[in-house]
């Protein structure tokens, strides 16, 4: 005799295991946030974000408060009715990536460049201020 467990929800697994179902209801979505490096050298702090197939006119860099905001939009292609798509995955959309510095930067001397698909941006190092120690006092001695 053998068992065949009993799994009530597998229609639904396999409802929501499949991509197709969120397209006609949500076909304007955040696309899934890039693929970024950061890195640390010893002048610059440099990221690099994978946007393949953006305009880097629709693409906004700043930095505010030690925080490096990368954010862009991708307009849907217009199509003409007739092509017969079996399948459509290119999904267009936004996205936006927030990450936190390690240092402080030159918030007016970054640099971006656009090339084959990545954003490259170089920020250069801010001085570090010196740091002033703090003399405790001891109350009670």
């Amino acid at each position: 005799m053998s068992l065949i467990p009993w799994k009530p929800f597998s229609d639904l697994d396999k409802f929501f295991g499949d991509d197709d179902w969120l397209l006609p209801v949500f076909p304007r979505m955040e696309l899934a946030k890039p693929a970024m490096d950061v890195k640390e050298t010893d002048k610059d702090v440099v990221a690099e974000v994978e946007i393949p197939g953006f305009d880097p006119e629709k693409v906004d860099v700043s930095v505010e408060d030690g925080v490096l905001r990368v954010k862009g939009s991708m307009d849907e292609k217009k199509e003409k009715k007739e092509k017969g798509y079996w399948r459509k995955e290119i999904r267009t959309g936004s996205f936006e990536r927030m990450v936190r510095l390690p240092v402080a930067v030159k918030e007016n001397a970054i640099k971006a460049t656009y090339e084959k698909g990545v954003l490259k941006i170089v920020m250069p190092k801010a001085k570090a201020k010196p740091t002033s120690k703090v003399k405790i006092q001891v109350k009670g001695k």
